[in-house]
């Protein structure tokens, strides 16, 4: 699996979430739950998805090319969106 992402969004991601997009690297990729992010018409199929990093669980915002996962967005995932992963990832 290769990640990438653009020096320039992960700067901005930095500030304001407070994470770099290299930590994508280290989320648990086979514990993601995924759903397309349909919120607005990118012009490509971007992924909504979530998975942890030990204990954290994080929100992150992807596009996927096969085996290769362009990363826009990171950050620590809501209160509710950590009770609605629990209940579709009951394993975690």
């Amino acid at each position: 699996m290769n990640i990438t992402f653009d020096p320039a969004k992960d700067r901005l991601n930095i500030a304001n979430h407070g994470v770099s997009l290299a930590l994508a690297a280290r989320l648990e990729w086979d514990l993601m739950v995924c759903r397309e992010d349909d919120r607005e018409d990118y012009g490509e199929l971007r992924l909504q998805c979530f998975a942890p990093i030990a204990d954290q669980l994080y929100c992150v915002i992807c596009i996927e090319d096969d085996d290769d996962y362009r990363i826009i967005s990171l950050r620590e995932a809501t209160p509710r969106e950590v009770r609605n992963y629990a209940r579709d990832r009951q394993d975690w």
